[in-house]
């Protein structure tokens, strides 16, 4: 069969930009991705860390390239090294022989894996960019299988990486047919669904939930042929194999365990006990009339279940391994088998399109109004948090791998929530890109498109419509966000948050505004934009043009800043990063 890739390869586009970014002068540390590493050459450097002189073979070199190949090949999409730069940004170089690498790696790991390397040149330095091809089998290395977790090599059992082989060939696990029948539904599971149902309270919802029990289940697509119940239907309304969810309540660290749920049984009716449980351990915050109906959850109701919802959708179901909630006072932690699905990270988890592990097993949780986007839900999630005052959600990959999601509750912020109430148009307080916003210009001072791109996980394109949205947005009449004043016409423009909210929200904001707060933002403001004037000072932190230069010049005197022109004069003078 013959295969075809339409349109350039990713991973080149990639290493184009790295190596880019590399020529001018950034760190690894900050531009490393995923399927691409910077690598220094092993034993290039002598006991005082001197440049030792290389040579074209190297034993030491091929066996750690062989080992960290081989974790890329394991890894979705594969990807490549780049040998020769240190992790600080040196340009070191390397003086090994690309045929002699090629076929030591092949040995190295026993005629599996057959590498692409090529001589590169960075700055008249000479490189190697060696290539791994994507594992049809795993790839052994020291006994073990290895695939990267971010930017490490971790450990992975063999059923893991074979299930994520499966899923990249769009294999579903969760619509193949099970042992189970029609008939086989549990009572329990098949009133949760029609709890669940009833909550959304709309008119598809409401005619779902009083089906009959057969009706019900075929409309949720969880009935194969001859009335047999897919693996979805028999995980969701027959029986997990071993306790899907363990709820474990602490009312603080290290304390006892208060209430603990774990047991075998439809997925549906764990569902159920576990929300019920954790909605009885999350207090009430009694809050003005007009704000949530006069009272709201230490937690967001809504970010809870999206949590949970989602360690349960996305988690890996052949692992015996149940999806871990813990409680512990006001703070949720859910802890799910299985890493990300390939294609999604922390960096773009937000915005990336609906990948779920198990599609069919998705779509009937969709089915169930128990989430949003397939399961997704993470921007619902970010959006609850966030309206609330709290923290945006920390989601992470760790070793095991498993996926961990941790909302940190507590007392919500009044003056925040009435403010957003306040805000024109209403739908402010449900835009996750909007909160995303304010959370970055309350915590850093100031945004611009490039600043805020990574956060919103969209392109600058988008970014850029997104922050025109937030300039049109309106607080008791007046603007939310303003231009930086002093940027000039030739820099690309910045945006602080008005006067008018700065002062509704001085209590969040307050730091930025006291001395070591202002070096802060000074300095910041510096690194991002290569600039810094007075004026742009002067503004961003609220004080005088004149106590803008005393910071610059302090700034100048301790070595961090140096002027554009010795004479410090003229139209257009500004300080630079030393």
């Amino acid at each position: 069969m013959a295969f075809r890739y339409l349109g350039p390869d990713r991973l080149e586009v990639q290493l184009d930009r790295v190596l880019e970014e590399l020529a001018n002068g950034k760190a690894p540390k900050e531009i490393e991705l995923k399927n691409i590493d910077i690598k220094e050459e092993p034993t290039r450097r002598g006991p005082r860390g001197e440049i030792l002189q290389g040579e074209s073979k190297n034993e030491r070199a091929a066996a750690y390239l062989a080992h960290e190949l081989a974790c890329l090949a394991n890894t979705p999409g594969a990807g490549a090294i780049i040998l020769g730069i240190s992790d600080d940004g040196e340009h070191i170089g390397t003086s090994l022989d690309p045929e002699w690498v090629r076929h030591r790696i092949y040995q190295l790991t026993h005629q599996r894996m057959t590498v692409d390397v090529r001589v590169g040149s960075l700055n008249d330095t000479r490189l190697l960019i060696l290539r791994a091809p994507e594992a049809l089998e795993p790839i052994r290395s020291k006994q073990r299988i290895f695939w990267r977790v971010a930017d490490n090599c971790v450990e992975v059992d063999a059923a893991s990486w074979s299930e994520r082989r499966l899923y990249r060939a769009g294999y579903d696990w969760s619509a193949q047919v099970s042992g189970h029948r029609l008939t086989d539904a549990r009572p329990a599971a098949l009133e949760a669904a029609r709890h669940f149902l009833r909550q959304a309270g709309d008119e598809g919802s409401q005619s779902l939930a009083s089906a009959s029990d057969e009706d019900l289940l075929r409309r949720l697509n969880v009935v194969a042929s001859d009335g047999v119940l897919t693996n979805a239907g028999s995980l969701l309304f027959v029986s997990t194999p071993e306790p899907g969810l363990d709820y474990i309540r602490r009312d603080f660290q290290g304390a006892d365990s208060t209430l603990r749920v774990t047991k075998p049984g439809p997925l549906l009716a764990q569902l159920a006990e576990v929300e019920t449980a954790a909605m009885a351990s999350n207090p009430t915050v009694h809050v003005p009339a007009g704000l949530s109906h006069g009272q709201i959850r230490a937690l967001p109701r809504l970010a809870l279940r999206e949590a949970v919802v989602n360690g349960i959708v996305h988690r890996d179901w052949m692992s015996p391994a149940p999806t871990v909630i813990e409680h512990v006072g006001n703070i949720l932690t859910v802890t799910s088998p299985g890493g990300f699905v390939a294609g999604v990270s922390p960096s773009n988890i937000i915005t990336h399109p609906s990948t779920p592990r198990y599609r069919s097993l998705a779509n009937v949780v969709s089915a169930l109004r128990l989430s949003e986007r397939e399961g997704i839900g993470v921007d619902r999630m970010v959006a609850e948090m966030l309206a609330s005052g709290y923290e945006r959600p920390e989601i992470q990959e760790i070793d095991g791998p498993y996926v961990r999601v941790t909302l940190l509750g507590g007392t919500p912020d009044l003056a925040w929530m009435e403010f957003l109430s306040r805000c024109s148009p209403p739908s402010v307080s449900r835009d996750v890109d909007t909160l995303l916003l304010f959370d970055e210009l309350i915590a850093r001072g100031w945004i611009d498109v490039l600043r805020a791109s990574p956060v919103l996980q969209r392109s600058t394109l988008e970014t850029r419509a997104a922050i025109l949205r937030l300039e049109e947005v309106r607080s008791d009449g007046k603007p939310v966000i303003v231009p930086v004043s002093g940027v000039p016409t030739t820099e690309d423009p910045a945006w602080r948050l008005s006067d008018t909210v700065r002062a509704t929200l001085h209590y969040r904001i307050e730091s930025h505004f006291e001395p070591s707060g202002r070096l802060q933002v000074v300095m910041d403001w510096a690194a991002k934009r290569n600039r810094v004037s007075s004026s742009e000072v002067a503004d961003l932190t609220g004080v005088t043009q004149s106590y803008a230069n005393t910071i610059l010049k302090r700034l100048e005197d301790e070595g961090t800043l140096e002027p554009s022109r010795p004479n410090r004069r003229g139209r257009g003078f500004y300080y630079r990063p030393a």
